[in-house]
């Protein structure tokens, strides 16, 4: 009787040893790493990426910028040109597993960063408007779902026009 009652005993401890480390690993919550503005692009340092054949912008990544983050984020710099001529650069981020993106900065006309502002996590969809989120997350930065490694990885991405793993 006594052994039975050992072994209960040493059955109940290992099950609350067990709950106790999955009530841990549900404690985990991702937390963004320290973002600080990189410095403002110039044009011998963009890659030109391709997004859609319906677009008449061209989109590129500063090289420089370009950085996988240890909290899975992949940060760049983009710069848009418009068919008219108009020119955006903004900074952002690409958090892969979650398939999400956030504009940290946007460039101002005299080669300046605005403020890093707040913005909340945006969900990357793939459509006619603003289908470089998708397109950088798919083809280049997140393939498979799981960040790029290295900015090296993620600079000959762009330069092959498509990441090796991508779909």
């Amino acid at each position: 009787m006594r052994r039975v009652r050992r072994v209960l005993v040493m059955l109940l401890l290992a099950m609350n040893v067990a709950q106790a480390a999955v009530d841990d690993d549900e404690a985990v919550v991702w937390a963004e790493g320290e973002v600080s503005l990189p410095t403002f692009p110039a044009d011998g340092d963009l890659i030109e990426f391709y997004v859609s054949a319906v677009t008449a912008n061209r989109f590129f990544i500063d090289a420089k910028s370009l950085s996988a983050g240890s909290d899975g984020v992949v940060r760049y710099v983009l710069v848009v040109t418009t068919a008219g001529g108009a020119t955006n650069v903004t900074f952002e981020g690409i958090h892969c597993s979650a398939r999400e993106f956030r504009i940290y900065s946007t460039g101002r006309i005299d080669r300046s960063w605005g403020a890093l502002r707040p913005a909340d996590w945006r969900r990357i969809e793939n459509k006619t408007v603003n289908r470089h989120h998708a397109a950088l997350s798919r083809d280049y930065f997140c393939p498979g779902g799981s960040p790029i490694q290295t900015a090296d990885e993620g600079r000959d991405a762009l330069r092959r026009g498509k990441h090796p793993q991508a779909d």
